[in-house]
């Protein structure tokens, strides 16, 4: 699923025009990312949880040239699935599953 797809589907769901869609979901992804700039920590309810994680600098290899190189530290975005979320994702859906009586 893309943007334009959750648009797309979010516009065809609550019946708005896809520019109020497009607008309602920039809204949100605006809200998480400046949440997330400030160091907070953006718990969604059955959804999951985003979170910052620092990494310290470190020394790297170049593959290529085998040459070592400096990494800086960085900030990094990471997502933990919720309970509900993890629990709907391995539901076996019973239509799909293959019988195991011969024909």
């Amino acid at each position: 699923m893309t943007k334009t797809d959750l648009i797309e589907g979010l516009s065809n769901k609550l019946g708005l025009v896809k520019i109020e869609a497009e607008r309602v979901v920039d809204d949100v992804l605006d809200a998480i990312t400046e949440a997330l700039k400030q160091g907070d920590r953006v718990n969604l309810s059955g959804f999951g949880t985003f979170a910052v994680s620092a990494r310290e600098a470190r020394t790297g290899r170049n593959p290529k040239t085998g040459e070592s190189i400096e990494i800086s530290a960085s900030r990094s975005a990471k997502f933990k699935p919720g309970k509900q979320l993890k629990e709907s994702l391995n539901v076996a859906p019973a239509a799909s599953e293959p019988s195991s009586a011969p024909d």
